[in-house]
């Protein structure tokens, strides 16, 4: 048996985001566990039937979780992100936790500048909405679609957010939008901190909601870092990268590259 792996959801969706990624690695030997956040571990109906225990919570609230999990485990694991939980990994290595992380299509750190016209587009409805930080919020079937799925043919689109979308907590975009403004909050992560676990960052170069460029500009914070980080593109994936067609070619990259990083030998 491998090492434990533990997979990181981001925002709108649920740990079901992970099945397909959970059983390429379970038939390559890891322990695979994917935590929902707080208020998430329940169906995609019922979150949307009641959304209420997702008001006010934040990025803290979210990492804190996470950390009380992973410090539960035998053994250092394995930290595998999307999107907002990509952010999470980072910010989890940074306090010293996992043996490896691997952030896929991040949000941005605090300090990685964040605008790009695509990304505006994909949230404005959320940032626009009124006390919108102190709100749940919900996402159309047209803002998924341009925002996560429109290299997908439509019928699957639907199907994705029929399966997967949920209301979510409002309080967190406005946490990672207005980051880069000031030092310092709940995204914060030390770029030069030289004991941090080796991380690899991943991204699609058709991503609209967390385009190349700025993954490309969160890659470059840690150059000079003294610790170990690696970059891949995939040409034409949108921000579903982890769940579109050809997602296996990801898994194996991410299988490849820890198996050159990490010593899977179980202690």
């Amino acid at each position: 048996m491998k090492r434990t792996v533990v997979f990181i959801h981001g925002a709108w969706v649920t740990p079901a985001c992970w099945d397909d990624f959970v059983g390429y690695f379970v038939a390559r030997g890891y322990r695979c566990i994917a935590p929902a956040w707080p208020g998430k571990d329940r169906s995609v109906k019922e979150i949307r039937a009641d959304p209420t225990p997702l008001r006010g919570l934040g990025v803290g609230e979210i990492v804190d979780h996470y950390a009380r999990i992973i410090e539960a485990l035998p053994d250092p694991p394995i930290l595998v992100g999307h999107s907002f939980g990509a952010l999470f990994v980072q910010i989890l290595l940074d306090h010293g936790l996992g043996s490896a992380g691997v952030a896929i299509d991040s949000a941005p750190p605090n300090g990685v500048f964040p605008l790009e016209w695509t990304a505006f587009r994909s949230l404005w409805s959320v940032l626009f909405t009124p006390l919108g930080w102190r709100r749940v919020v919900r996402w159309s079937f047209e803002r998924f679609r341009y925002a996560f799925v429109h290299t997908l043919a439509p019928a699957e689109q639907r199907a994705a957010y029929d399966k997967h979308v949920t209301p979510e907590t409002g309080r967190i975009f406005f946490q990672d939008a207005i980051a880069w403004l000031r030092r310092g909050g709940p995204t914060r992560v030390n770029f030069r901190n030289p004991e941090r676990a080796p991380l690899l960052l991943i991204a699609g170069s058709a991503d609209r909601i967390v385009p190349a460029r700025i993954n490309r500009r969160n890659y470059g914070k840690y150059v000079g870092s003294g610790a170990r980080t690696d970059f891949r593109e995939f040409p034409g994936r949108s921000h579903w990268i982890i769940a579109q067609p050809g997602w296996e070619e990801v898994a194996e990259h991410v299988a490849s590259w820890l198996e050159s990083t990490v010593d899977n030998r179980q202690a």
